[in-house]
């Protein structure tokens, strides 16, 4: 039965959301901002409700005239005021309706979502309740019935036990201490939503408190004109002498008191009291679905590896751990946290066909905001901006110079264009634009602000089309342009464990980035390259590695090691792969960060290894756009899945 209700209820608010897709666009539909519109109305609330009480008397016979001489001396301010007072409250109730019933219908309210749906339906009552006080305040003839009926509700309680009513028999017994009661409570529950609200809002990675202005101004603008033309305005003042006999009634905050005298205070007491206490309780109550095992998410490019707790959707996990993957509506209706699955299955929750097509689902893309997962998964996002907020861009140079530094193994400086520097990390990378659109990745050789060009270290792919074009074509002057700054491969600054530099052939480029710049920002953490080649004459920056290492004792230390060395080398030094030489060097890796560059069949073999030696998955980068972090399988046999892109 309850999935028959959660089935119709997504179609009802997937259908509706839809329509409202194409009438104002996913970005201003109001039904992906349901909790930050009641934020923002909440805000007018407080804010209207603020200058009201600056004008308002508390007094029996002071509290109806101070309301009446807002409302009709100060017609263009406090009259208006008093209407959006009241419409705004009006509508804070229905959007967090709106907003339970959601995630209610969509299941969001099981697990680790407890507190928020607990906190929630605490908060809808504190709302409402501050609602149905503030009918009280005008004393007039509705606020009278409204006092007297909701005395005589909670008279039917043991603790009151009829004492209530008696305050107001007769009109003397009514004094000024009512209204400073009343107003206490008027000013007490909204201070009660501001805290809780604010610890419900703490317990949802990445929620948004402030809708955006093409739904705020208009929805202002509604507000103000529905005030004018309907303004909210007073009834007779309240005798007690008499009871109300034609009410102004409003249906939407008062059924409660009006049922009172048709099915008595028993049976209401039990609709509303059962009732809140089950929706407290469904958290709790069966069918309880979903593992409980908790998955592994290795985030790239960020190259983190994060927890999903059980039901948890990628997007939450990720933002739960500070990584800023795009997003907007978190519905499922915008597309904006669209992401690629490499590795692992999901859950894919309800969502609008429009924003992910079959192509897309067939290629591995998901929304993050209703993917599940079901495994450990390997996914890459697109980043909105790098750490730091460097935001990628298109650049042109002019070629500098060139020179070879071993056969096949071009170096490139590039003069970059425009009178706006090029700002990136250590480490990061650049993608050269072909005329056809084509792109070729390759990394920064030089430390941020070393100087007037950047350098690249271009090595020839036999047949290679762009590496071709420069061993035989390309010449000084020539234009460049490329996008960037790229890549989460940079040398993270915030920690004090020693670094193990892992290169392999112009894998080195990178690390030339990061080891000059930690030279030149006086970095103290202890630094060892082991840059790995197949000969010597491959080895092509040996020289300046091993004059770094005289020049820093203290801090760099450099380790070659050769493959296959030729006779001619006369090596002496450490052969084999470069990743043995390490796992030789050092019996654990635990404490150490571990930064690799070079081709993926070296990250491959080095990365299983090192994690048998302890080395932490978040502890180990590589250039984003080769390498993905590796998960720990269950079963030997999923060790062998891939570790890098193709």
């Amino acid at each position: 039965m309850l999935r028959i209700v959660h089935h119709a209820g997504q179609s009802v608010f997937l259908a509706v959301e839809k329509l409202f897709n194409r009438a104002f666009g996913e970005a201003s539909n109001p039904f992906y901002y349901l909790g930050a519109i009641s934020y923002y109305l909440l805000w007018i609330v407080v804010a209207s409700g603020l200058y009201l009480y600056a004008f308002f008397s508390t007094g029996v016979s002071e509290a109806y005239q101070s309301v009446e001489a807002i409302t009709h001396h100060q017609r263009w301010v406090g009259g208006i005021l008093r209407s959006l007072h009241r419409y705004a409250s009006d509508g804070m109730i229905l959007t967090m309706l709106l907003h339970v019933v959601r995630h209610f219908v969509f299941d969001h309210y099981r697990a680790f979502r407890w507190f928020s749906w607990v906190s929630g339906v605490v908060l809808l009552w504190l709302v409402y309740m501050s609602g149905v006080n503030g009918y009280m305040l005008p004393w007039d003839r509705l606020a009278q019935f409204v006092v007297v009926a909701t005395a005589e509700w909670l008279d039917w309680l043991p603790i009151f036990n009829g004492t209530l009513i008696r305050n107001f028999i007769t009109p003397g017994a009514v004094n000024d201490r009512l209204f400073s009661l009343l107003s206490f409570i008027h000013i007490g529950f909204p201070l009660a939503v501001l805290a809780l609200l604010w610890v419900h809002t703490q317990r949802v990675p990445g929620a948004k408190t402030n809708p955006p202005k093409s739904i705020a101004i208009p929805l202002t603008v509604a507000l103000v004109v529905l005030s004018i033309v309907k303004p909210a305005v007073s009834m007779g003042p309240a005798d007690l002498a008499s009871a109300p006999v034609e009410l102004a009634f409003d249906w939407y905050y008062l059924p409660a008191l009006a049922l009172l005298y048709s099915w008595g205070p028993t049976l209401l007491w039990v609709i509303v009291g059962g009732g809140t206490l089950f929706m407290l309780a469904l958290p709790w109550l069966p069918p309880k679905r979903g593992s409980k095992v908790v998955r592994h998410l290795a985030v790239r490019p960020d190259n983190r590896i994060v927890p999903a707790r059980p039901g948890e959707t990628i997007l939450e996990a990720v933002l739960r751990e500070s990584i800023k993957m795009p997003y907007d509506c978190r519905n499922g209706g915008c597309g904006q946290c669209k992401c690629t699955v490499l590795y692992g299955e999901v859950e894919l929750g309800p969502y609008q066909a429009s924003v992910l097509s079959d192509e897309e689902r067939a290629a591995g893309k998901v929304l993050a905001c209703i993917a599940v997962p079901k495994t450990d998964l390997e996914v890459e996002y697109v980043p909105i901006e790098l750490p730091g907020g460097l935001r990628p861009k298109l650049w042109h140079a002019k070629v500098a110079s060139m020179a070879k530094a071993a056969e096949d193994v071009m170096i490139v400086h590039l003069a970059v264009e425009g009178e706006e520097p090029l700002l990136y990390y250590a480490g990061q990378y650049i993608n050269v634009l072909l005329p056809d659109g084509a792109k070729r990745s390759f990394s920064f050789a030089t430390a941020p602000g070393a100087g007037p060009t950047v350098e690249l270290q271009i090595r020839r792919v036999p047949g290679g089309r762009y590496t071709t074009q420069v061993f035989e074509q390309m010449k000084v002057g020539d234009t460049v342009e490329f996008e960037g700054p790229l890549g989460s491969f940079f040398l993270r600054e915030d920690s004090a464990k020693p670094i193990l530099f892992v290169a392999g052939a112009t894998g080195f480029a990178p690390v030339k980035s990061m080891v000059e710049h930690a030279f030149a920002t006086g970095l103290k953490r202890r630094m060892v390259l082991y840059w790995g080649t197949r000969t010597l004459r491959d080895m092509y920056a040996r020289e300046l590695c091993e004059r770094w290492a005289k020049e820093h004792p203290e801090t760099f230390t450099f380790v070659p090691v050769l493959s296959e060395p030729k006779p001619e080398d006369h090596w002496t030094g450490r052969t084999g792969l470069v990743h043995e030489a390490i796992l030789a060097d050092f019996p654990t890796l635990a404490g150490h960060q571990v930064y690799a560059c070079g081709s993926v069949a070296m990250v491959e073999a080095a990365h299983p290894a090192f994690r048998a030696r302890g080395m932490d998955p978040n502890d180990c980068f590589s250039d984003a756009f080769r390498l993905s972090p590796h998960l720990a399988r269950e079963t030997p046999q999923e060790e062998l899945v891939k570790l890098g892109g193709a």
